[in-house]
């Protein structure tokens, strides 16, 4: 069996979209986050809508790590999630997790405002103070209803 040198190009060619789309996935993903290891952090909101496993931990901006596992807590009915943030990355133990939107038609992430203290989270540890998403069409139905529930 013979194979012409287009043939074989098309297949490097389709090899390689391959490969580079399975490196965009596990970057999406939270896969590659980091290489040299990580830590979770716990955190626990009322209501976190747009996020699922996969969605970006960010601080400052920058993606430090991905959301690993979410689960609903039976007793307090509150979605309890865990974060894989990137070695190296030091949280200050008085930072605060809040539930964002990237924009009126963007997907939410998870952002970490840091607070100021000398003290860190280590790994297991959970952040206690935490903002759930805030629903837009919510917001917009009781700005145009006139509703004050």
């Amino acid at each position: 069996m013979t194979y012409s040198r287009g043939e074989i190009a098309l297949g490097g060619v389709v090899l390689a979209a391959a490969t580079a789309f399975l490196i965009y996935a596990a970057g999406l993903t939270g896969f590659g986050v980091n290489s040299g290891g990580q830590f979770t952090l716990q955190a626990s909101f009322r209501s976190a809508d747009g996020v699922a496993v996969g969605t970006d931990v960010r601080l400052a901006g920058v993606k430090i790590g991905a959301v690993t596992a979410m689960d609903l807590n039976p007793v307090t009915y509150r979605a309890e999630t865990t974060l894989a943030i990137a070695d190296g990355v030091e949280i200050p133990d008085d930072s605060a997790i809040s539930i964002e939107s990237e924009g009126l038609l963007g997907g939410n992430f998870v952002n970490i405002s840091p607070g100021g203290s000398e003290f860190y989270f280590a790994s297991g540890d959970e952040v206690e103070d935490t903002q759930s998403a805030v629903s837009l069409i919510t917001l917009l139905l009781r700005f145009v209803g006139g509703s004050t529930e």
